[in-house]
């Protein structure tokens, strides 16, 4: 195991690194604040918000080092899902208790590497009023640190004119030690504690886009 996925091409998961730093920059104005809080080696666990299917690619596009995210199995269909596997992404089912990915995670992260989750469970307006429990229990078996990232502006207001470029932000938290304790309790807390920082971190930098 390396810090991608069996059948995963390092190769061409650098390529696709690369590209996703530069994808949406004709659609967007992407500006990134805390990139030198990525830990550049050692597992990691990335939790962020979403609200579309940009956000992922920007983090994936900005992280310097190789990331694997789990992604919603719907999108593993055809040339995309072969591509997809190809660079080492995981599917996932959600609202489906399949522990096969997240033992695939898990397997990455005690490589070294780093494992993106959404952890909100469902695409919506990226508040992060809720959190499934997935994080935490990587976190639990593989003791990774944890990264909070936060992203806004991919989300046009509602009545809002399409807009020119938008400006996009992603704000990387300081990554933190996050002690799970055992059962479900301890799931539950260690999740809200990761629910409670990355909500304080999408908070500020609301704050910062309104200054």
């Amino acid at each position: 195991m390396t810090d991608l996925p069996e059948g995963a091409s390092p190769r061409l998961a650098d390529f696709a690194r690369w590209i996703g730093t530069w994808l949406m920059r004709p659609a967007f104005r992407v500006r990134i604040a805390g990139r030198e809080n990525v830990p550049l080696t050692g597992p990691v666990v990335l939790v962020a918000n979403h609200s579309s299917l940009v956000e992922p690619q920007i983090i994936f596009g900005m992280l310097p080092r190789r990331s694997v995210f789990l992604v919603k199995r719907e999108l593993f269909r055809g040339i995309a899902g072969r591509l997809l596997r190809g660079i080492g992404q995981v599917p996932v089912s959600r609202g489906e208790v399949d522990r096969a990915p997240l033992m695939t995670a898990v397997g990455v992260l005690r490589a070294g590497g780093l494992v993106g989750v959404f952890p909100e469970g469902t695409r919506g307006a990226g508040d992060v009023a809720a959190a499934e429990q997935g994080a935490a229990w990587l976190v639990r078996s593989s003791g990774a640190l944890v990264l909070p990232v936060a992203t806004r502006g991919t989300r046009r207001p509602e009545g809002a004119r399409r807009r020119l470029r938008p400006v996009v932000d992603v704000l990387v938290g300081a990554p933190f030690t996050l002690v799970v304790g055992k059962g479900r309790s301890g799931l539950t807390e260690a999740t809200e504690e990761i629910r409670v920082r990355l909500a304080g971190l999408v908070h500020e930098l609301d704050e910062k886009r309104r200054a």
